[in-house]
């Protein structure tokens, strides 16, 4: 079996005003970046996706960096950027061309070298100077050759991040979901189904579905994979080496093949710190986008989170597959239950289109189940659509209800057609699309999700409007 390949992952490190924050928000390209939220620290990591070219990689923002604080806010500011340190595969130091070389500066250059993580210098608010006058200091600190560069106006950006991208080997992963295929002729529905697809959804004999088990620490995650490893075992091993020193266990259940992605107990990278290490976001995101379903693990014990909602968006916007399980049920008495069920409800209900099991994972209570929903939802990102079949129910979706009118046009759908799988893209062809509503596209894709029982996915709707040769 090929090991599992991650993104790179670049930390972003600093002493304070330096502009990591504003070179964050230009590699991911949006200020909606994911934020990890951690009880009890003061200061938060950010975490968002680049992307140079056609490929992708994580970033983590940090506060400025105050290497010899021992105590109060700059301590735990400090805790949070040796933790991105050690999470990162490649560092970019940034250092202020205006302000120039400072004591600060240098004790976070020996701090880097003791800690042996790649490093690329950056000279930021280069703007409007000579490169070679903005960075000519900064040879210095004994980290190579310094890059100039604005993070505001965006020069010398893209270099900075190749040069960083090219000290990794072999950095890049390849996409689990399939690219679309937009370009498929009108079907002519008057032809047999099968001249079309060989068969509407995929049965995954041979396949082996890769499990990822995700959740806030001390939720139950290894007690279940201990559970789902027990007697009824036929093949389990780990695969450690692998880029992010995940764990890969294989195994065999009622005549089905998984994988396990496993983020609990992991090798730590150089020293990290305990309280924080517990839970590392970066192991968890890349977990999610190397499985095809993900187990979202919570504790009935204890309130639903913003860690577990981000934790849930992030699995919604990746488009894998998802299962809910409330661990420890046996533990609560009705009120409790009703309780964590109106909590479930109010705070993740963007997930409705998951299933949500109630376990133990210590008793093993719930777990057969459980893992019957996980094939389910596997086999809905996997299906296969006929085109002359999305076509109809297309067609019987806009008889029963047409879209809005925007002014004295309303857009005409003609036909579909599946784009990719893992999540399930349905593309829907016509004129004027592009006034189509958000509503109903809502109404779409809950039709089509009733139809062909997608029970577990994420589900992509995408209009593509014809060209008009007379405009």
């Amino acid at each position: 079996m090929n090991s599992i390949k991650f993104k790179p992952v670049v930390a972003l490190v600093g002493r304070p005003n330096v502009g990591k924050s504003t070179l964050f928000n230009r590699l991911t390209r949006s200020r909606a970046a994911l934020v990890a939220d951690y009880s009890g620290l003061t200061r938060d990591r950010h975490y968002g996706e680049g992307r140079v070219g056609d490929y992708p990689f994580l970033v983590i923002d940090t506060g400025g960096f105050e290497p010899v604080a021992k105590t109060g806010i700059l301590k735990e500011m400090a805790r949070q950027t040796e933790q991105a340190i050690a999470e990162s595969d490649v560092v970019i130091f940034l250092v202020d061309a205006r302000a120039g070389v400072n004591a600060h500066d240098h004790e976070i250059a020996r701090m880097l070298r003791r800690a042996g993580p790649k490093v690329v210098l950056a000279v930021n608010k280069a703007e409007g100077m000579n490169a070679g006058q903005a960075s000519a200091e900064f040879h210095e600190l004994g980290l190579g050759t310094p890059h100039p560069i604005s993070s505001a106006h965006g020069d010398g950006v893209v270099d900075l991040i190749e040069e960083a991208l090219s000290q990794l080997e072999n950095p890049y992963i390849q996409s689990v979901s399939e690219e679309p295929d937009t370009e498929v002729p009108e079907p002519d529905l008057e032809l047999e189904e099968s001249d079309f697809e060989e068969q509407e959804e995929a049965v995954f004999t041979d396949h082996r579905i890769k499990l990822a088990i995700v959740g806030r620490p001390n939720v139950g995650k290894s007690t279940l994979i201990n559970t789902l490893m027990g007697e009824e075992r036929v093949i389990a091993f780990d695969m450690p080496g692998t880029t992010r020193d995940a764990i890969e266990i294989d195994f065999e259940r009622n005549g089905k093949k998984y994988t396990l992605i496993d983020t609990a107990g992991l090798r730590k990278r150089g020293k990290v710190f305990e309280s924080v290490e517990k839970f590392s976001v970066i192991k968890t995101l890349q977990a999610i986008e190397a499985s095809n379903v993900v187990l979202l693990l919570l504790d009935a014990q204890s309130e639903i989170s913003d860690q577990d909602a981000h934790i849930a968006g992030f699995i919604l916007e990746s488009g894998r597959a998802l299962v809910v399980a409330i661990n420890k049920w046996d533990g609560l008495d009705a009120d409790k239950r009703e309780w964590i069920q109106r909590e479930f409800e109010r705070k993740l209900r963007f997930l409705s289109f998951a299933k949500m099991h109630t376990i133990s994972a210590l008793k093993g209570l719930g777990v057969n189940a459980l893992l019957k929903s996980v094939n389910e939802a596997h086999a809905a990102a996997f299906i296969k659509l006929s085109t002359p079949k999305l076509t109809r129910e297309l067609h019987a979706a806009v008889e029963q209800q047409q879209p809005p009118r925007k002014g004295i046009f309303r857009p005409k759908m003609r036909y579909a057609h599946q784009g990719g799988q893992n999540p399930p893209l349905i593309i829907v062809h016509g004129n004027a699309l592009d006034t189509v509503p958000e509503s109903y596209r809502r109404y779409l894709e809950s039709r089509m999700r009733k139809v062909f029982n997608l029970s577990g996915t994420p589900l992509r709707i995408e209009f593509k409007s014809s060209h008009n040769p007379y405009k």
